[in-house]
């Protein structure tokens, strides 16, 4: 179980991080048109996991907004981020503002990613949903980076998670 702080009050996530240097669990998400991708459908690429509880709150939004524009710049790397949130609300808010370089993937169904990722919040106001965590993967899967902001309102370092790449 890990410590985190919504406004200052602790709440708590179900485990920890996957470790750098091991190979990340597989996962099975929800796209925007609602197939079902794995982690096997990016083998061989560079991974960014933006996760974080909703898509619908300003630091999430904030989050995907910042790695959409870094997105290009980075080589043979795919930019994933991660909620519960409907695919069809994922889909809106990328289409409303014109974000194109990362993909939205859900963990709507049964929250099997968060809880298999040790980043499920078990306690407090947003129980349920997934905290602000950047996970980086090389192309063999292994684990990289990995940040669990402290305070779920503020934004994850950008610059160490892209530095690991």
């Amino acid at each position: 179980m890990s410590k985190i702080t919504l406004g200052g009050n602790e709440i708590h996530t179900n485990g920890t991080l996957p470790e750098v240097g091991s190979i990340a669990p597989n996962f099975e998400l929800v796209a925007n048109d609602l197939s079902t991708v794995s982690l096997e459908n990016y083998k061989g690429y560079k991974l960014v996991l933006n996760i974080f509880p909703s898509i619908d709150t300003g630091t999430c939004a904030t989050s995907v907004r910042t790695f959409n524009a870094q997105a290009n710049a980075l080589q043979n790397t795919k930019v994933l981020c991660i909620s519960r949130d409907l695919p069809f609300a994922q889909k809106r808010f990328c289409g409303s503002e014109g974000l194109e370089n990362v993909i939205n993937l859900s963990d709507f169904k049964e929250g099997a990613f968060g809880k298999n990722y040790g980043l499920e919040i078990i306690d407090g106001p947003l129980q349920g949903l997934h905290s602000r965590v950047v996970i980086v993967l090389d192309e063999n899967g292994v684990v990289k980076y990995t940040e669990q902001v402290a305070e779920i309102a503020n934004e994850p370092n950008y610059d160490q998670a892209l530095a690991s790449l």
